[in-house]
C-alpha cells in the first residue's frame, strides 16, 4: 500500500498528470451479488478527486451505496502502454442539473461549435432531472510506465531472472 504522501507524490508526476488528463476510465466495483464489475466511463480530475457523472437511475449507483471501494484503471492504447491504477472510496453527490465536471470531461471530443451546441442541448433534455456525481479520493495508485515502473510480478520475474544469469556465470 502507498501511504498518502507516496499516492500524491505519484499521481503529482508528469505522466500522471497526462493520464489524469485523459477522456475515459475504467471503473471497478463490486456488485451486490458479490461480483466483479468494470465499466468504462468518462472522468474529470480536479487534482484531488476524480469526478466521474452518472445518470440516477445507474445500476451502479446501488453497488456503490453498499460497498464504496473502487479501483480505476487509466490507460493508453500505444506499445509499451501506459497504465495508471487509482484505489479509493467513492462518495455520491446527487445534483439538480448537469455538474459542470460532465460538460468539461466531454470538451476533448471532437466536435464542431455546432455540434457541441446540439450535444449540450440533448444532456440537459436527457438528464433534466440531474445526474450523480461519483466523487474518489485516491487512496493509492500506481504507475506503469515499462520504463522506469513495471507491474509487480514482471518486476519479480526480472528479478528472478538476474538471481538465475548472476548463478550461472
Amino acid at each position: 500500500m502507498t501511504t498518502p504522501n507516496e499516492t500524491t507524490e505519484i499521481l503529482n508526476r508528469p505522466l500522471s498528470q497526462e493520464m489524469l488528463a485523459r477522456d475515459i476510465a475504467r471503473l471497478a466495483y463490486v456488485a451486490e451479488d458479490g461480483t466483479p464489475r468494470n465499466v468504462p466511463i468518462g472522468f474529470s480530475w480536479n487534482g484531488t478527486e476524480i469526478v466521474m457523472c452518472t445518470a440516477r437511475n445507474a445500476p451502479k449507483l446501488a453497488h456503490l451505496t453498499r460497498n464504496p471501494a473502487v479501483a480505476l484503471t487509466i490507460d493508453t492504447e500505444v506499445h509499451p502502454p501506459k497504465i495508471l491504477l487509482i484505489r479509493g472510496l467513492a462518495e455520491l453527490d446527487v445534483t439538480d442539473g448537469i455538474p459542470d465536471e460532465y460538460l468539461e470531461m466531454n470538451t476533448t471530443y471532437q466536435m464542431t461549435p455546432e455540434q457541441r451546441v446540439e450535444w449540450e442541448a440533448g444532456v440537459r433534455s436527457l438528464y433534466h432531472e440531474g445526474m450523480v456525481r461519483i466523487v474518489v479520493t485516491p487512496t493509492w495508485a500506481k504507475l506503469i510506465d515499462f520504463e522506469t515502473t513495471l507491474p509487480s510480478a514482471v518486476e519479480e520475474l526480472f528479478q528472478q531472472q538476474a538471481a538465475r544469469q548472476a548463478s550461472e556465470s
